[in-house]
């Protein structure tokens, strides 16, 4: 179903047919920007994203964190269905519209015993560079604030890790902590903590 029809009869032009049917569907797990379609992951989906997860690339400020066992990540899609159910948002995976490959996974998910909305996600390398991550992270915000507006978005983030930062802010959030990342496996490591309120 592509997102950017007119309803000439009901006076709704392209931009706003495609903006209340991006709405619409993001009540069933499934959203777009522009270019990017957004939807609830499903068993299908986990071999395109395990080959993100495993590729080195993706993890170079963590690179301890990957792994390559796949019935780990089975059991990850798993809880990720389950957020879904509890909270009516969870990670989606990503596709550029109109195409079938997988190019990266997120949104936001509550942390923390309810807390806060955990914004994150990772792309595949060749999806790197044009925007995407910003679609994606606008989209993931939005529907953060209209699931539950009085709960907090927050990216815990990696100081080294510049290009995030950049995306972080870009969305409205703020640097509020910087502290040493505990149990990380480079000493030296950094956390900062940006969030969308004081």
């Amino acid at each position: 179903m592509a997102l950017g029809y007119a309803c000439p009869h009901l006076g709704i032009g392209t931009s706003t047919a495609a903006l209340w049917q991006r709405d619409w569907l993001g009540y069933r797990g499934h959203s777009g920007s522009l270019r990017l379609d957004l939807a609830r992951p499903t068993a299908s989906d986990l071999e395109g994203l395990h080959d993100i997860c495993i590729d080195p690339q993706v993890w170079t400020h963590f690179p301890s964190l990957r792994h390559d066992d796949i019935d780990a990540r089975l059991a990850m899609l798993h809880t990720r269905q389950q957020k879904w159910d509890r909270d009516g948002l969870g990670t989606w995976r990503v596709r550029v519209r109109d195409s079938s490959p997988i190019i990266g996974y997120g949104c936001c998910s509550l942390r923390g015993g309810q807390m806060f909305w955990n914004l994150g996600y990772r792309f595949a390398t060749d999806a790197q560079g044009p925007g995407y991550t910003t679609e994606l992270t606008q989209e993931a915000v939005r529907h953060a604030h209209r699931r539950e507006a009085d709960i907090p978005v927050a990216a815990p983030l990696l100081e080294h890790n510049t290009g995030s930062v950049k995306v972080a802010v870009k969305v409205g959030l703020r640097l509020r902590h910087r502290v040493p990342d505990t149990g990380n496996p480079d000493p030296d490591a950094i956390r900062l903590g940006y969030t969308d309120r004081p």
